[in-house]
């Protein structure tokens, strides 16, 4: 027993930190929009983007842990550069959306307790940059799990909301659609915050990183399945916890913090200040990972060094991309004139767009004998894998063609 538990916390960190960053500021307000918007009626949604969460997650790190490379290394080595630069292309854009989303969420947390964002933005961007520069792989590691476990509020929220169970447990068997415009638009955001392109990126470069081997592969499985089902669970409540109070009173909300403060005469001051506490550790958290998996990603294209222990001056490429999509990100949000909604919500409609080229590069890199060898997925897993994309595609084209024809998704 105490072998197997040695084992593994040894591999612990690369499904729980990424699995829980996707419940970062973008993530909560897409749920809590979803849930003010259409009540319980799409959290088969949520059902569906964890389990997508869980395939992938596993697929990531058992590439990695086969290959001994990152996902952008990886493409480029076997499908050319110009693939390589399409995939890495897509992957900083939709960064650049979420990291200005993670400070958007810090900046609405703090907010709440009067503090101003051209404060706020560039003191947490300063403070998330000297950690992870300044500091060494298992200190990092620890924090953002530390972070990780305070989002454990947001299921506490959703309990003293007083959630209806049948309602509950009906929304997220039968699928269905709450009738209100917007739905799609709501379920293709649902699954670009749960399966953001950075996570996919940054858990398949995380576990090189951490070293993990082939024998260790059932237990660091054991951890990503944990943090992928957090992930839903957590996203689960913070729907719950809208529908139960803002839908109900039929209460339209803008972003997470305006859910913070509308909980408040409905569900009491303990629940709107535990949802405020785990918007600012979610929008931390995912602030050092999502500019981390853009490093890995950038080093990864030009095969430049990429580990959180070497020093900015061993790896350059990899720490300057963390500073320069941090300081953009910061600046972007920092000012005043920016609205925060749209960062917010449209950032997590742009993820899943752009995520359908990367779940194809991983499906065919997860079936190719001579990538994988040993570790090479099932025929089941690899059906799985390839529905995924193309009904993922084709949300994401049904989605693009409503919005340019005009019509309302």
């Amino acid at each position: 027993m105490r072998r197997r538990l040695a084992l593994f916390l040894a591999v612990l960190g690369p499904g729980l930190i990424a699995g829980l960053s996707d419940d970062d500021p973008a993530g909560i307000t897409t749920y809590a929009v979803m849930g003010a918007d259409h009540g319980y009626a799409l959290l088969w949604v949520l059902v569906v983007a964890t389990g997508m969460l869980v395939l992938y997650h596993l697929l990531g790190v058992r590439i990695g842990v086969a290959t001994g490379q990152g996902m952008i290394g990886l493409v480029r080595e076997r499908y050319g550069v110009r693939v390589g630069g399409l995939i890495l292309a897509c992957l900083l854009v939709a960064n650049l959306g979420t990291l200005a989303a993670e400070y958007a969420g810090i900046a609405a947390a703090l907010g709440l307790v009067g503090v101003p964002r051209e404060l706020s933005v560039p003191a947490a961007a300063i403070i998330i940059t000297l950690l992870v520069v300044r500091s060494s792989f298992h200190i990092v590691e620890r924090i953002l799990l530390a972070l990780g476990a305070l989002l454990a509020s947001y299921v506490l929220s959703g309990l003293l909301a007083g959630p209806d169970p049948s309602a509950t447990l009906h929304g997220l068997l039968v699928p269905g659609s709450s009738g209100q415009t917007g739905a799609l638009i709501a379920a293709v955001a649902v699954v670009g915050t749960t399966i953001a392109p950075w996570g996919l990126s940054f858990i398949q470069s995380y576990a090189v990183d951490k070293r993990i081997k082939a024998e260790q592969l059932k237990m660091e499985n054991v951890d990503i399945v944990t943090g992928a089902v957090l992930t839903g669970v957590i996203g689960l409540f913070v729907i719950i916890a809208c529908a139960a109070t803002l839908h109900a009173t039929g209460t339209s909300i803008e972003d997470a913090a305006d859910a913070a403060l509308a909980l408040e005469p409905l569900a009491g001051g303990f629940a709107s200040l535990l949802f405020g506490v785990g918007l600012l550790a979610a929008g931390t958290l995912a602030a050092a990972v999502v500019p981390l998996s853009s490093g890995y990603s950038v080093a990864e294209a030009i095969g430049a060094e990429a580990r959180i222990d070497d020093s900015f001056r061993q790896a350059p490429v990899f720490y300057g991309t963390f500073v320069v999509m941090t300081a953009l990100a910061a600046l972007l949000v920092a000012l005043p004139f920016i609205p925060l909604l749209p960062i917010l919500f449209f950032s997590q409609v742009l993820n899943a767009i752009l995520l359908v080229p990367i779940l194809i590069a991983l499906a065919r890199i997860g079936g190719d004998d001579r990538v994988m060898g040993a570790l090479r997925v099932g025929r089941l897993q690899q059906g799985l894998l390839w529905g995924g994309a193309i009904g993922l595609g084709i949300a994401s084209a049904v989605l693009i063609v409503t919005l340019l024809l005009g019509l309302t998704p």
